[in-house]
């Protein structure tokens, strides 16, 4: 996966804006106001860091070498994947899907309210 492509999935989901709070290097993809998913711009290879329930964040590090404790994040929490070529695209389309509805479900109910109603 491209970073174009990246970018592309992100963005296709509902309620998602793109930013850089932390720089002109780290593009950040939030749901509602709460992030998601962080990518740098500059890795080779691409890599992102993704919300996972605890449980689910051990078992892919376990079982695939490109998914590492989240870097700069809550390791319990997140996980950092790295697009190496171990894995498919739709696996990671597939992780930052799950990190998508994990945030989304932890929104308020007005938030999900709103994000229910969007097209």
């Amino acid at each position: 996966m491209h970073i174009e492509d990246f970018r592309a999935f992100c963005l296709s989901l509902k309620g998602v804006e793109e930013g850089f709070p932390f720089g002109p290097d780290t593009l950040v993809y939030k749901v509602m106001g709460k992030v998601f998913c962080i990518s740098g711009l500059n890795g080779n290879p691409l890599q992102f860091n993704v919300k996972c329930e605890p449980e689910k964040a051990i078992e892919l590090r376990e079982e695939y070498s490109g998914v590492i404790p989240g870097f700069h994040m809550n390791k319990k929490h997140w996980n950092t994947v790295l697009l190496d070529g171990l894995f498919s695209d739709e696996q990671a389309r597939e992780w930052i899907l799950d990190s998508y509805d994990l945030v989304a479900s932890s929104l308020p109910k007005k938030l999900k309210n709103e994000l229910n109603l969007m097209p």
